[in-house]
């Protein structure tokens, strides 16, 4: 059976490297263009890209919908097949204007890739996805151990995620020269530090507690005045592994070097919410975590901005979308509350919020 195309083969990589080096599209998102793209290959058996038309763009949506999940075996979701489909009209729009193709491919055809209005609809959906409480997290870290080293670093490290909302990717990557404990402050250098879209980042410690600063700035102490830890060397290093006569291999100590991987900040999160009987939270989580006390804490649009820009957004609107959503029991507090008896708002106070969003006033 065919397992490829040489011909396409050929197309694929200079579409992929265009996405990477032309428009700048991350590798995990070139990834997954070339993936969907190979999804349509195995749905016409490898042939020629310049066969497509909106027969076969038809058929192919089709035969996404009939299709089952390899991890669950339960229908492709609409998110999931709006992005096959997004990711190959791109694909042959672009296409359309290579030399070999112009004639053979119409881009009027790609418009049969398009998602109908209701399963769009349906795609774009986000169900609800649960995020801890501040006191949930704090109760969390304040319940870790911290008699070894290693132990100390784990709550250190939890206890910086949540003062300051960084990506895993992100603190694992750290140095000690990133972090000013005396200023509480951290500079995501995107030459050194693994930020989203390689972005320059400045981050001080949200007021959360005096107790979860003081786990950081003792850890910090400690790595520079016990273990003689320089400038140079990882905030959060990789524990160190050997054979011990007793228990084979256990850890002992540290490396200088950082994690390449973030799964590591996954599980010690995971045993440190396990440990006082709570579910398991995502890393990521916390930054909706830390966007919910800022929507609760912040008094002017100003401070809002400041809180936004805190956690690496450069938009306060990118807050707002990705993760400003009120939870479904607050709206209905919310709601509950609006009886007109109560009423704040001034035209002064719209025009402000207008102002900081980038926003005309309304005449």
């Amino acid at each position: 059976m065919v397992k490829y195309n040489a011909e396409n083969e050929r197309i694929k990589r200079r579409y992929l490297d265009y996405q990477r080096e032309a428009m700048r599209k991350s590798e995990q998102t070139t990834l997954a263009l070339g993936a969907a793209i190979h999804r349509y290959e195995e749905y016409t058996h490898f042939r020629s890209f310049g066969h497509f038309n909106k027969e076969v763009a038809v058929a192919f949506k089709k035969h996404l919908a009939g299709l089952l999940a390899q991890r669950d075996k339960q229908p492709l979701s609409k998110s999931t097949i709006q992005h096959i489909l997004g990711a190959l009209k791109d694909f042959f729009i672009w296409l359309s204007r290579e030399p070999g193709y112009r004639s053979k491919i119409k881009v009027s055809d790609t418009e049969y890739l398009n998602f109908g209005e209701k399963e769009g609809r349906i795609a774009r959906a986000r169900p609800i996805k649960p995020f801890p409480t501040l006191e949930q997290v704090r109760h969390a870290i304040l319940a870790m151990p911290s008699n070894t080293d290693i132990e100390r670093r784990d709550r250190a490290l939890f206890a910086l995620a949540i003062l300051t909302g960084m990506r895993d990717s992100a603190l694992i990557s750290l140095r000690l020269k990133h972090i000013d404990a005396d200023r509480e402050f951290v500079d995501q250098n995107p030459n050194e530090v693994k930020t989203k879209a390689s972005k320059q980042i400045f981050t001080y410690w949200t007021p959360l507690g005096d107790d979860l600063k003081t786990i950081v700035k003792d850890w910090v102490a400690y790595l520079r005045k016990n273990l003689l830890y320089g400038n140079e060397d990882p905030l959060f290093p990789r524990t160190k592994l050997a054979v011990t006569d007793t228990a084979g291999f256990a850890p002992v100590g540290f490396e200088r070097v950082c994690w390449s991987t973030a799964g590591t900040v996954r599980k010690i999160m995971r045993e440190a919410y396990a440990r006082v009987g709570l579910p398991y939270f995502h890393p990521h989580l916390l930054r909706k975590t830390l966007v919910q006390v800022g929507e609760q804490r912040c008094r002017t649009p100003e401070e809002f901005k400041a809180w936004s820009q805190n956690i690496g957004h450069e938009s306060v609107m990118t807050t707002f979308r990705s993760y400003g959503n009120v939870s479904v029991e607050r709206q209905g507090e919310l709601i509950k509350g609006l009886d007109g008896k109560n009423i704040a708002i001034t035209p002064e106070t719209i025009k402000e919020v207008l102002n900081y969003l980038g926003m005309s006033t309304p005449s």
